[in-house]
């Protein structure tokens, strides 16, 4: 089992920056995929971006692709999520998400893939 525990989050004006972090408990940090989803008001949770076990290779959400950068640090226990040219449309709260072991590609958008969650960190982009 691991928990997560999101930071990192806060308010920055349209075009600015942040880097979310999740730390991970436990020693197999390494043993699972990871990412980061995001639910913004009124709206449903939607998936933001995701890194394989050996953080080489990466997947995102059109809207995010080109601005965000997912990353991980298997000596930390800690997956990034680093977010440039924020728009306001990217205020959401935003979760880490963990499953145990490798998925196939299609799988790591979509939230029923990951058995842990984080409890979230409030990202506010204003114009």
């Amino acid at each position: 089992q691991v928990q997560l525990v999101e930071s990192g989050g806060g308010l920055v004006q349209a075009g600015g920056s942040l880097r979310l972090s999740c730390a991970a408990s436990g020693r197999t940090f390494s043993s699972y995929s990871m990412g980061w989803f995001r639910q913004a008001p009124g709206k449903e949770r939607e998936f933001v971006a995701a890194i394989t076990l050996s953080g080489i290779i990466t997947y995102y959400a059109d809207s995010v692709k080109g601005r965000f950068t997912i990353s991980r640090d298997n000596v930390k226990n800690t997956v990034y999520l680093q977010m440039n040219s924020l728009k306001p449309e990217d205020t959401a709260v935003y979760y880490c998400a963990a499953v145990l072991g490798g998925l196939s590609g299609s799988y790591y958008p979509y939230q029923r893939s990951y058995e842990y969650w984080g409890q979230g960190t409030q990202v506010t982009v204003s114009s």
